[in-house]
């Protein structure tokens, strides 16, 4: 099962591509959004395989989603002009497709796609994430990050420069950041694992921060604290 995510600013190309998925066993529609922004955070492998991408769009054009995602996801661009096509395959993108879509393009480029997922080649190794705060997106460099706190439907990231705030989960930020490098020590609490100065009985330590240790996070923290002395 394919999982795809449509983002592109025309309804009617919507409406167009969730018949196409509907006619094909082999996919799962997660989600068809006309506002690339709130399409972010479902651009991650644990949520998204497959995302069929507009490029002309007001609140966030094609290109700066895909740097944004940094390859976390296959990406079939649909767009009704020719002259973004360099610009896509050199972003990795699966296909291209020219608006109007038939359907019968529409399934070669999910072979081409299915192809691609069977036997994926090594996912580049991300170094940073975009965050939307103050109307932005802000590039953020996972070596930055010191801890991240949620506060109801806020996450602040707090980073050795300064402190960014946006609307989002600390649950998708769990799936977004490379556990090699972060854990989840508490329901409120994400810790960057090489920022960490000590752990006591029930916090860690981080700079002249305390956080506390969930009993819920302890074992999988625990394990990833080994995991990183043993690298």
């Amino acid at each position: 099962m394919i999982r795809c995510l449509l983002v592109d600013d025309e309804p009617w190309a919507l409406e167009l591509l969730t018949s196409y998925i509907s006619r094909l066993p082999s996919l799962q529609l997660v989600a068809a959004t006309t506002k690339p922004l709130e399409a972010l955070s479902l651009a991650v492998p644990a949520k998204t395989d497959l995302i069929f991408l507009d490029i002309q769009m007001p609140e966030l054009n094609g290109l700066q989603f895909m740097q944004a995602i940094d390859q976390r996801c296959k990406v079939i661009i649909t767009s009704a002009y020719t002259e973004y096509a360099v610009a896509g395959f050199e972003n990795n993108v699966t296909d291209y497709l020219l608006k109007p879509i038939s359907f019968e393009r529409f399934c070669k480029a999910i072979q081409k796609a299915g192809s691609q997922l069977a036997a994926p080649e090594p996912p580049p190794v991300a170094s940073h994430i975009f965050v939307k705060t103050d109307n932005k997106l802000v590039k953020v460099d996972f070596e930055e990050i010191l801890y991240l706190e949620g506060a109801r439907d806020y996450v602040f990231i707090h980073t050795v420069k300064d402190k960014l705030v946006t609307l989002d989960s600390l649950r998708n930020f769990e799936d977004i950041l490379p556990s090699s490098r972060f854990v989840r020590i508490h329901k409120s609490f994400i810790a960057g694992i090489d920022k960490i100065d000590a752990v006591e009985k029930s916090r860690v330590v981080i700079g002249e921060n305390f956080l506390p240790i969930g009993e819920s996070h302890k074992q999988a923290f625990l394990a990833a604290i080994n995991k990183s002395r043993g690298s």
